[in-house]
């Protein structure tokens, strides 16, 4: 029985987010009787478009295909700033093709690995909370990049271009906030010693690629539809829900993201509100603050606690002062352009 509880609790430790998806989408059905017309609140364009991006992601990451860009790219690195500065930059870019979550769960090891090399671990909790930072800006350039963009263009059909357009201005803002803090880093010197070679291991290959995909992401979606479609349909609920969003969607996607993070408040915003551009922005923008606002933050902080536990309480105080403030300006971006 401790066992069982144990089990239990450790799969509800993994995947919280899925499990608490589970339990509001159970507890919703006590109030809308389950029928085939919840099979309609899904949006399944969503999940299919998510479920093939994840099999491009899982080809390309068995293929270190970016990985072996990178080393290649890295012995150009003379100095600590510039070591950083491609560190976090490759995050940015990586995250655009490859989505936020897996450009981390690749290169935040990398870059440790990396830094230990050059005996600069002072660098890692800067280091990994900029590269956090940086894959949720970069994840906003393409509408692909993030399960949260890929929840809006099915919902809203917004085209590309107008998708990248609309999110500008806050990445160049936090592009400029990234080389910003880069200043503050020192420049010496540093020798990269030569890392072992990448072996691409060929053997059951798409089978790999099946068993990588992240299905309880899926499942997530799916629970939150579910959700989502019941509180619709309960009038209590969906008279309150309208009244707080619509005309709030900014300030609500940040709110609502800082609790249960960006790809629920996306799912929930678009299910009362039919105001997407401004959903956009706030769902993007409120990815950034505490821990929670984004899954890509907490792939970090679970890599660099379980490489350096040392760095716990140093990591949370200086990813979520530099989130803050990125939030704080990008709100004031926002403000301005009206």
């Amino acid at each position: 029985m401790d066992s069982l509880t144990d089990g239990i609790f450790n799969f509800f430790k993994k995947e919280i987010i899925f499990s608490i998806s589970l339990i509001l989408a159970i507890v919703s059905c006590f109030f809308i009787k389950p029928s085939i017309a919840y099979l309609d609140y899904i949006n399944w364009e969503t999940i299919l478009l998510l479920f093939v991006i994840m099999i491009i992601v899982e080809i390309l990451k068995n293929l270190s295909v970016f990985e072996i860009m990178v080393r290649k790219l890295l012995v150009k690195v003379k100095n600590t700033r510039n070591l950083v500065l491609f560190l976090v930059f490759t995050c940015f870019f990586s995250s655009i093709f490859i989505t936020n979550d897996v450009s981390l769960i690749i290169f935040v090891p990398f870059s440790i690995l990396a830094l230990v090399k050059v005996d600069r671990t002072d660098l890692i909790v800067l280091t990994v909370s900029l590269q956090t930072i940086a894959a949720n800006v970069g994840c906003m350039v393409l509408l692909i990049g993030a399960p949260h963009n890929i929840v809006m263009f099915t919902v809203s059909h917004i085209p590309f271009a107008s998708f990248f357009l609309l999110l500008l201005p806050y990445i160049l803002v936090s592009v400029a906030f990234l080389i910003g803090i880069s200043f503050f880093i020192p420049s010496d010197d540093v020798n990269l010693p030569k890392l072992s070679k990448i072996e691409v291991d060929r053997k059951d290959f798409f089978k790999r690629v099946f068993l990588g995909v992240d299905y309880f992401l899926l499942l997530t979606f799916i629970a939150l539809f579910i959700l989502i479609g019941n509180l619709e349909n309960i009038p209590f609920f969906n008279l309150l829900f309208k009244k707080w969003i619509i005309g709030n969607e900014v300030i609500f996607g940040i709110i609502s993201s800082q609790i249960i993070s960006n790809v629920p408040a996306a799912i929930l915003l678009s299910g009362f509100s039919t105001n997407y551009e401004t959903i956009i922005v706030g769902i993007n923008i409120g990815g950034f603050g505490t821990l929670i606002a984004s899954m890509a933050n907490l792939i970090s902080y679970k890599i660099i606690v379980r490489a350096h536990y040392e760095f716990k309480i140093r990591y949370l105080i200086v990813f979520t002062v530099l989130n803050v403030i990125l939030l704080l300006i990008l709100f004031g971006v926002f403000v301005l352009l009206g």
